[in-house]
């Protein structure tokens, strides 16, 4: 049986706005181990399937995927980001540490 794993991406380090985190992605397990390839010595895998991602609007559209297909999936769900709003005159606001 084939497993994968259904997520939503978090951003890069190199992005600072939210683009293309908003879609589901469907990604298959790795079922062989990394190795030396034989003639460069770059890491590489038999199982090529890994290198397989499906990009959904919603979860209920990916996990209707893997069902359809027979997939063991698991799911992990986002973690919401707190977002704590601030003007930018509170930067300059005076608070006295003493107390």
């Amino acid at each position: 049986m084939i497993k994968a794993k259904i997520y939503k991406p978090s951003k890069s380090a190199m992005q600072s706005g939210r683009a293309k985190t908003g879609q589901w992605l469907l990604e298959y397990e790795r079922r062989a181990p990394l190795g030396p390839e034989s003639l460069m010595g770059w890491t590489a895998s038999a199982d090529t399937l890994n290198q397989v991602r499906l990009k959904f609007d919603t979860l209920e559209d990916a996990i209707a995927r893997a069902e359809k297909e027979g997939f063991e999936f698991t799911v992990q769900k986002p973690q919401e980001r707190k977002v704590k709003p601030r003007n930018y005159s509170d930067n300059f606001v005076y608070e006295d540490r003493a107390r």
